[in-house]
């Protein structure tokens, strides 16, 4: 019965830990990763967690014309979509480049 539960614990814990994944079309839970996004520290669109490797977008922050996947302009009101930004159990993982963003 222990190594039951032990077994069941391991694979709630572990699915927790991975985070979901982007869409071929650039998108999570149908909305498009491109375009204007604000910053928000509750009741994101978003959780994301920015890493060094293996993310699963990559993002270029620009000032204008984010119309691709990936280009995020910050805007303050009126967003496409609201991130915030977390350290763990993220809903996908982001990294930031200057050039070539999109999905790895």
């Amino acid at each position: 019965m222990k190594k039951i539960l032990g077994s069941l614990l391991l694979v709630l814990f572990s699915s927790s830990l991975v985070a979901g994944e982007v869409e071929s079309d650039c998108t999570f839970k149908g909305k498009k990763l491109a375009g204007k996004v604000q910053f928000v520290t509750s009741f994101p669109d978003f959780k994301v967690q920015i890493v060094d490797s293996f993310p699963d977008l990559k993002v270029q922050k620009v000032s204008s014309f984010p119309s691709d996947c990936g280009k995020w302009q910050e805007v303050t009101s009126f967003p496409d979509f609201k991130v915030q930004i977390v350290s763990s159990f993220p809903d996908f993982k982001i990294k930031y480049v200057s050039s070539f963003p999109g999905i790895p």
